[in-house]
């Protein structure tokens, strides 16, 4: 993943859109006390977890339509997540590889129980397609051996995925150089260590090596709690509800930016602790200080990756 710090690195030193507050920063780490404040993988009781590769093959497919709930105020992550749990519990063959390649538009609605099309819904539609014939034929149908060919290296199965499944590709071009994101490649590493606890699919001796998972959410708290600042059109903009194009300049550095940030947090943080802090157990904790807060106001893109 140093490819994804180096280029957020970058863009943060040339931002114009967004500014790290060094001050910022250390204000938040001072509020820390003992330890980053302890979220669970599942506090809410959205996902399916039933221990075994089945777990796996649902993560996969949610990670996979994992982005952009904001056209419809009603939809969110949780509609998501447990639609695909129930969706399980109704049938265990409702992520099969072949059954994955065949889902249309009204298929996957029933499937979620949503009242009308999704937010990019056509997207949606070819990266679950995208899922099933590549885990057809590369991986035997199964997400759980997508997992075991990379040798519990957290970097490896994030290279895997983004190699095999081209939906996962995020990347853009900054000012002339590529950046590299992959927002949802790395939560799919970070989802089955969570929800494995570290054990079994979830062990990955390398999960320290993945950063933030650069959203709509995790931008907004770090505006609000000093570490970004915005210049004053950008502002203008996200608190106006307009939409930034996706691959701008300012979305960019929004999420580049967001990722720069927290790794500075996660520095100072295990220096003050004497331990290695996970940008992941960061992410976990400024995700769900975000979707607590309702008012936040948050950047609006239509984008596959987020």
């Amino acid at each position: 993943m140093e490819e994804v710090r180096a280029s957020s690195a970058w863009v943060a030193s040339r931002a114009s859109h967004v500014v790290v507050d060094s001050s910022g920063i250390e204000k938040v780490m001072e509020t820390i006390e003992g330890s980053i404040p302890k979220v669970e993988w599942d506090f809410e009781g959205i996902h399916y977890f039933d221990g075994g590769p089945l777990t796996v093959q649902y993560l996969f497919v949610l990670d996979a339509l994992n982005f952009c709930f904001w056209p419809d105020k009603d939809l969110s992550y949780d509609h998501l997540a447990s639609g695909l749990k129930d969706a399980l519990l109704n049938d265990e063959s409702a992520f099969d590889a072949d059954r994955l390649q065949k889902y249309t538009g009204p298929q996957l609605r029933e499937l979620l129980k949503w009242p009308r099309p999704l937010p990019l819904e056509d997207e949606r539609l070819r990266l679950l397609h995208e899922v099933g014939v590549e885990l057809e034929r590369s991986f035997g149908g199964k997400a759980s051996n997508l997992v075991e060919s990379s040798g519990k290296s957290a970097v490896k199965l994030v290279a895997l995925v983004t190699r095999h499944f081209p939906g996962f590709r995020d990347h853009s071009i900054y000012k002339g150089h590529q950046i590299f994101l992959y927002k949802r490649a790395q939560i799919f590493a970070a989802d089955l260590w969570g929800a494995f606890k570290g054990q079994g699919y979830g062990e990955l001796h390398d999960i320290g090596a993945i950063t933030i998972f650069a959203d709509y959410i995790v931008p907004a708290v770090l505006r609000q709690l000093g570490v970004l600042k915005y210049s004053s059109a950008l502002a203008s903009t996200i608190e106006a509800n307009s939409e930034i194009a996706s691959g701008s300049e300012e979305e960019v550095e929004l999420r580049a930016c967001s990722v720069y940030a927290v790794e500075k947090m996660r520095e100072l943080l295990s220096k003050k602790l004497g331990k290695q802090v996970l940008s992941v157990e960061l992410d976990l904790w400024l995700w769900s200080c975000g979707i607590q807060c309702p008012s936040l106001q948050h950047h609006r893109t239509l984008s596959i990756y987020y």
